[in-house]
């Protein structure tokens, strides 16, 4: 869950108490208000001798002569302006938020003199702030003395800026970012007994209280719609499975909408093909790409974004129960084409093709874009550091590209083509869900376009990504919430009216 943290903008601020934090830019040269916060110069004598020269995110943190305004003083560098990315005042953010400790209030001095910081930059730090101090302690029983959570829940920001104004504007849509991902986060890192489909389908409802039209279609909705493949999945198991049908109409009334696919297998014990005991556990992640959908239209929804946005939520546990399918069994999906289930831990894709199967044949999107934990094989070629991007639409690509870039949350293409598509080809029925040993990840993605048609298409194999991902600035949570500050900006950027 997200910290109570209370972030406010101001032009002036008077420091009493707390922590205050300067700005130290390459050389040295430090926020505007540094000699009234730190009259002595305690600051620039402490960066003297321990030779800090505001290399990037850098941290030298002091304690102030007794009579300063403030009981701490943190100075924080941003290295040259010059070479600052949008994503650098994110994660300078959470810097800011990684000195916090104990403190329950914090003052950040952010102008500079001759460093140009624009109002979005102010915004982007307090996002950074946000995400950073996320933590899911919800099962820690652990109390303080005082009976606080054992996390410092209550801390008041103050940023100080000359944009102060225009800064908080910017801010409500950050906030609604980082609500998004909070959300994201809480559903990957919540166990599976408290999260299942059910329970998961009933969160998608809760976001009509902000404007969002959500459909949930049942088991006996599924069947009539002969969604054969995504109900295999599913008879395993006695929790039922859940089709979630979110829509933000925010964009022009005959405007075809944009749409968002997510794999949400709420656990993964590999079905009757199972896996193996060691880190199974983790298999309470193998939703990650329906929270990240969820948490996207959260976001949309809470910025009033100026687009019609489609989410589809495919929600099922892969179980090895008496009634579960097997190896060899042949499944029809909602398409009419038949699928022999070679390996049932091969299960994500039999969730998705009926999904966006569902979601081509009744919205006509501008495009559908699939997010899943899908493949291992994936971690294998790209590690924790990119997702992988499969699309039939060089456009939809480099739009992706891009918004990877912004934000950090990296994708990385990788081929499609008719000899990985062979590889699905089945004796017994249209196709098979797995192709073998090789481009395990490429032969997953091939299976998934023959769910398309001629819809612009592209899949994200997030499972290297969403869960267990490298520790930054601005996440120290297991689940990441990867894939929503991506969408957002992908969404923003170059489909709001």
């Amino acid at each position: 869950m997200s910290q109570n943290i209370k972030i406010t903008f101001s032009k002036t601020s008077a420091v009493k108490g707390g922590l205050a934090v300067l700005l130290a830019r390459k050389g040295g040269r430090l926020s505007q208000g540094a000699s009234a916060l730190d009259p002595d110069g305690i600051a620039k004598r402490a960066m003297k001798v321990t030779e800090y020269d505001g290399k990037k995110f850098a941290a030298l943190d002091l304690l102030v002569p007794e009579g300063s305004p403030a009981d701490r003083l943190a100075v924080l560098g941003i290295g040259d302006p010059d070479e600052l990315a949008t994503n650098d005042w994110l994660r300078l953010g959470g810097a800011v938020y990684a000195q916090v400790k104990k403190a329950a209030k914090v003052v950040v001095f952010v102008d500079i003199d001759e460093t140009e910081i624009t109002p979005q930059d102010v915004a982007n730090i307090a996002l950074g702030i946000l995400l950073r101090s996320y933590s899911f302690d919800t099962y820690k029983t652990k109390k303080k003395p005082n009976g606080a959570p054992a996390s410092n829940n209550n801390v008041a920001v103050v940023l100080v800026s000359q944009h102060a104004t225009a800064a908080k504007k910017a801010f409500a849509d950050a906030r609604a970012v980082a609500e998004g991902v909070a959300l994201a986060r809480d559903c990957v890192n919540e166990p599976a007994n408290v999260l299942g489909p059910v329970e998961f389908a009933k969160k998608a409802s809760e976001l009509e209280k902000l404007g969002v039209e959500v459909e949930i279609l049942t088991e006996k909705e599924m069947k009539k719609f002969r969604m054969g493949a995504l109900l295999g999945v599913a008879q395993g198991s006695v929790r039922p499975p859940r089709l979630a049908v979110m829509q933000w109409k925010g964009g022009k009334q005959k405007q075809k909408p944009v749409a968002f696919i997510g794999k949400g297998v709420v656990f993964d014990t590999g079905g009757i093909s199972l896996k193996p005991g060691a880190g199974m556990e983790d298999m309470k992640g193998d939703m990650g790409g329906a929270a990240a959908v969820i948490g996207l239209m959260h976001t949309l929804a809470a910025r009033k974004a100026k687009a019609n946005v489609v989410g589809i939520l495919g929600l099922v546990e892969n179980m090895p129960d008496g009634n579960a399918q097997r190896p060899g069994d042949i499944v029809t999906s909602m398409s009419g084409q038949t699928i022999e289930v070679i390996n049932t831990d091969a299960e994500g894709r039999l969730v998705l093709c009926d999904a966006l199967w569902y979601c081509q044949d009744r919205f006509e999107p501008q495009f559908m874009i699939n997010l899943a934990t899908l493949t291992g094989a994936v971690i294998v070629a790209l590690g924790h550091h990119h997702a992988g991007l499969f699309s039939n639409n060089d456009e939809l690509c480099e739009r992706l590209s891009n918004a990877g870039q912004l934000t950090e949350e990296k994708v990385w293409r990788l081929p499609l083509g008719p000899q990985y598509d062979k590889m699905i080809d089945s004796k017994f029925a249209d196709m098979k869900n797995v192709g073998g040993r090789w481009a395990g990840s490429i032969t997953a993605a091939q299976f998934l376009q023959r769910y398309v048609n001629d819809t612009p298409w592209a899949h994200l194999d997030i499972a290297g990504t969403a869960m267990g991902s490298p520790q930054t600035e601005i996440n120290r949570s297991w689940g990441s919430g990867f894939g929503v500050r991506l969408l957002d900006a992908f969404v923003r950027a170059d489909y709001e009216a």
